[in-house]
């Protein structure tokens, strides 16, 4: 894609250690979505060394860090067309009770990832909120926030982390326990033999995003799907290197000569066919082992518990080619940018965001922006001074609500009502209940517990409306006919197609195919007044390379009107 390489080869150029072969050539393999290859890794710890890179770049560069500092609320022009600046609180009292400040600024770019406390099954880390909330308080528009991406990961309240790649390559022994401890070799219920089995198992390693699709036909997400059932039954999910799969009832026992064709190239390919999964393991990436033993989990001694979680927002905030939101002088790249699509491999991701950071930096250079003077408009003061308030009527409130309940409420209805198994019949009410707890704490306000806790307010409330807000747009899919797609199964009577298993019956799980007119929109969410409002584009089509000439263009870029606003290609 344009730019993916520029941004590649500038993290690579700061000093991310990518891995080569003897030519020099980065090496690659297959991720989630991708047919060819197009990945590359710097082990389990990739996004760490990353940000390690371009932290030392920024320190270089003399870039200010403020530590332990939270947006709270946007501040807008007297018309609100254009963002001047951030409300703030730093975990600090040195300059007043609260630790509120004014980031003022001519240019606002919103990096912050997604909105990752709405899911109860989530692979984020905890207190990870990000901006969006925030965003769509602002009236900013947002994209696609139907779109998120779910897979198997340890449990949130251990060490949250997604299991693709080469945990599930090597093809542990995934198993279930009830509260007695009572084992069950629950996938032997939905496949027909230990090869097919296996063989999916290792498919989790690049198919790990669960995809409505691949319920069927005995595919790698009826895993995803087993998994769900085994924890509504109340079961524990482990997976287990130090023993092999063991084989579905009346078939032949796992074997390393009988798998797929290309599970088993994989592996030659590889040289891992050790006998155990974790000799498997330590000879593909033995870092991989390390990693939990960081955080006191020895895959090498202990079956690891995990289950399915939300991972990844695809959707988020409306932007143009330069990254600019429907508001004035606002930029959003990364996750909260609403660019990821329905199923977009992870990598991929992480380079739109790269390509999208470097446009907009380039549109603020040549956008003449101007350093901001200190005065603060009127508007402005009475914006920081409702805050003030807001926060001063919420601490120690003992009648406002509680943060562990709010927590518990969005949290259980989205996993429960919006996960990738979602119930069409049970949308409607969902949403009422995510309305009626943001009516909730528009009337009570949300207990503010300690001074340096005041974004908290502001995050669990943004948090509902985020969540109120995906709930608004799923319900409008799904009364609009929409069908599943991406990580998201529309379970209906009125489905098409019911996923097949060995033993099982999953009626239940019948779902609606995804129609083709739904492919060609996007939907527009905008919150305004108190309430959303909803709107369809159609997709933008890609303009034709082939006729975007040299000559007629080479003078458009010399005088900065690709900048320009309305500006097209000749």
């Amino acid at each position: 894609a344009t730019g993916s390489l520029y941004a590649f080869s500038g993290l690579q150029y700061i000093g991310l250690p990518l891995p080569q072969d003897r030519f020099g050539a980065v090496l690659r393999y297959q991720t989630d979505h991708d047919t060819v290859g197009r990945a590359t890794s710097c082990g389990p710890r990739t996004s760490r060394l990353m940000v390690k890179v371009l932290c030392e770049e920024a320190v270089r560069l003399g870039v200010t860090f403020m530590n332990n500092c939270t947006g709270i609320q946007m501040l807008k022009s007297d018309d609100g067309s254009e963002v001047t600046g951030v409300i703030a609180a730093e975990r600090s009292k040195d300059k007043n009770k609260f630790g509120l400040c004014i980031l003022k600024c001519s240019r606002l770019i919103l990096a912050t990832g997604g909105p990752g406390e709405m899911y109860r099954d989530s692979v984020y880390p905890q207190h990870c909120f990000g901006s969006l909330g925030m965003a769509m308080e602002a009236g900013i528009d947002v994209a696609n926030i139907t779109e998120s991406q779910f897979g198997i990961g340890t449990r949130r309240f251990e060490f949250p982390w997604n299991l693709s790649g080469t945990y599930v390559q090597v093809m542990p022994y995934v198993y279930s326990t009830d509260e007695e401890g009572n084992e069950y070799n629950f996938l032997a219920d939905y496949y027909r033999t230990t090869q097919e089995l296996v063989s999916n198992v290792f498919r989790k390693g690049y198919q790990w995003p669960f995809h409505a699709t691949r319920m069927a036909n005995y595919a790698s997400s009826l895993v995803d799907l087993a998994i769900y059932i085994e924890g509504r039954k109340g079961h524990t999910v482990y997976m287990d290197f130090n023993r092999n799969p063991l084989p579905v009832p009346g078939d032949k026992e796992f074997s390393l000569e009988r798998l797929d064709d290309d599970v088993r190239d994989y592996l030659l390919h590889n040289d891992a066919m050790q006998d155990l999964p974790i000799d498997r393991l330590r000879c593909m990436n033995p870092l991989s082992i390390e990693l939990y033993k960081m955080h006191k989990k020895d895959i090498t001694k202990e079956a690891l518990p995990f289950d399915v979680n939300n991972q990844h927002m695809n959707g988020g905030i409306e932007i143009d080619i330069w990254a600019r939101s429907s508001l004035k002088s606002c930029y959003a790249i990364g996750e909260i940018a609403g660019t990821h699509g329905v199923t977009r491999p992870g990598g991929a991701a992480l380079n739109a965001g790269q390509v999208f950071a470097t446009r907009c930096a380039k549109h603020i250079i040549h956008s003449a922006a101007q350093v901001p003077d200190s005065t603060i408009s009127k508007t402005n003061q009475d914006q920081v001074s409702n805050s003030i308030d807001e926060i001063e009527r919420y601490f120690l409130n003992e009648d406002a609500l509680h943060v562990r309940d709010i927590r518990n409420d969005i949290q259980a209805r989205m996993s429960d009502h919006a996960g990738f198994i979602c119930h069409v019949s049970e949308i409607g009410q969902a949403l009422k209940d995510a309305q009626d707890l943001s009516a909730q704490i528009k009337e009570k306000g949300i207990r503010i517990k300690h001074e340096i806790d005041a974004p908290r307010y502001y995050q669990w409330r943004q948090t509902a409306l985020c969540s109120e807000a995906v709930l608004t747009a799923l319900n409008y899919y799904a009364q609009n006919g929409g069908g599943s797609r991406g990580a998201r199964a529309m379970c209906s009577s009125e489905g098409s197609v019911v996923p097949e298993s060995r033993n099982a019956d999953l009626e239940e799980f019948r779902y609606i195919e995804e129609r083709d007119e739904d492919k060609k929109i996007r939907i527009i969410l905008k919150f305004e007044d108190g309430k959303f409002s909803i709107r369809e584009r159609p997709i933008r089509d890609m303009e034709d390379p082939n006729t975007i000439y040299f000559e007629k263009n080479w003078g458009n870029y010399l005088t900065d009107k690709i900048y320009k606003d309305g500006f097209i290609s000749p």
